[in-house]
């Protein structure tokens, strides 16, 4: 008696255990394909050759869920795309009036007029060209959003992009009055970017060091290939810092800013596999950007 009982409760472990493996398999199974299913773009939806109610209950509702999401990522992906098409329109659109606003200006600069006419006109074309940089960086954003930069990658040194950067802004630098302190590192730091994207990133971001700038900038480059541009900003505060990155959004003192510069950036970081972040500590804003080291992508000479 005790032997065939014995006997049962062996053939029930056994069971039990066969059927735990087969659960587990099944498990796995189903997580496989829903992990291959979040990394394509197909209708094929999870499936399970398991008998187990439980688990088949779990794939139909993991397969429910799964086209729901598809469902929102179709209608956000056509929305997002929808509006980068209105911003480009938009952007577009603005030129001919402003062609027209332009050729006016020009005329009504040739007539006679008092001196508080003539102090209104300059008001009045001062705004127009704030309206047209606006625009310009409207449609540049839209371009940005809708150029698939990865297929465009090449071997990069990173060095010589952004020596090439500072010097595009030397004019500008010097009429603001500043002597930069330059720190790049001599070890050439090689990645493979968008060159024409990283040097947009750099000059984006010594653009905004020339609006917010109280008179100074400092710039490095480590062999690590992190990039950091420091320069004192006494107008700004850490809110207002956490928000530079936002479209649109601009601060007092950034002058002739459109809040677009700081967003494309991080646009094309990002979009490159990089990182770009600002902090503000005793007064100096710091914004670094940072492509790491990969065995596919990157490696330092």
């Amino acid at each position: 008696m005790l032997i065939a009982v014995t006997v049962c409760l062996a053939g029930g472990i056994v069971f039990l255990l066969f059927k735990l493996y087969a659960m587990r398999r099944d498990l796995q199974e189903i997580c496989d394909q829903f992990a291959s299913r979040m990394q394509t773009d197909t209708n094929i939806g999870i499936d399970t050759a398991s008998a187990d109610p439980g688990i088949r209950r779990l794939a139909a509702d993991l397969d429910r869920q799964l086209k729901l999401l598809r469902q929102k990522q179709i209608l956000y992906t056509r929305g997002d795309q929808e509006v980068k098409t209105a911003v480009t329109h938009i952007s577009h659109d603005l030129r001919t009036p402003l062609t027209a606003i332009y050729g006016y200006l020009s005329l009504l600069e040739d007539e006679q007029m008092t001196k508080a006419a003539a102090g209104y006109l300059s008001m009045i074309k001062n705004r127009a060209d704030v309206l047209k940089v606006l625009a310009e960086e409207l449609f540049r954003y839209s371009v940005i959003l809708s150029v698939d930069v990865s297929a465009q990658y090449e071997e990069v040194t990173v060095n010589a992009v952004l020596e090439e950067s500072l010097a595009g802004y030397y004019g500008a630098i010097q009429k603001a009055g500043m002597i930069p302190d330059i720190d790049i590192c001599r070890q050439p730091v090689i990645r493979n970017l968008n060159r024409q994207s990283l040097s947009r990133i750099f000059s984006n971001i010594i653009g905004n060091a020339l609006k917010y700038s109280d008179g100074d900038l400092k710039v490095t480059l480590d062999a690590a290939g992190r990039a950091c541009f420091s320069n004192q900003a006494r107008n700004l505060d850490p809110v207002s810092v956490g928000h530079l990155f936002d479209r649109f959004y601009t601060v007092e003192s950034g002058r002739g800013s459109t809040g677009l510069g700081l967003s494309i950036a991080r646009t094309l970081a990002e979009g490159m596999g990089g990182t770009i972040q600002a902090e503000y500590e005793e007064e100096t804003l710091h914004i670094c950007v940072y492509f790491q080291e990969n065995s596919q992508a990157c490696r330092i000479l």
